[in-house]
């Protein structure tokens, strides 16, 4: 979340700062780095339940996820809307 919103990407508004409060900085993460992150906490999981457009079993809030050299080349895919 924070590289996104520090290179002005577009779709990714993360009103809350990254509190994992408010679920403007959805995504929708590659099947293929789905095995290389942690698993979603529970509070992510209830935020999740307010996106804009329906969740999928791959999405994440983009605040909650720590970018690490094991990360390098991670895709993720924004929703039309957030």
């Amino acid at each position: 979340m924070v590289a996104a919103t520090s290179n002005d990407v577009p779709g990714i508004d993360a009103d809350c700062g990254g509190a994992c409060a408010c679920a403007t900085c959805h995504v929708v993460v590659g099947e293929e780095w789905l095995d290389h992150l942690k698993p979603a906490a529970a509070n992510e999981l209830d935020m999740l339940e307010f996106t804009a457009v329906e969740g999928t079993d791959r999405s994440r809030l983009s605040c909650q996820i720590t970018v690490t050299e094991e990360l390098d080349g991670l895709t993720v895919h924004i929703p039309e809307a957030q």
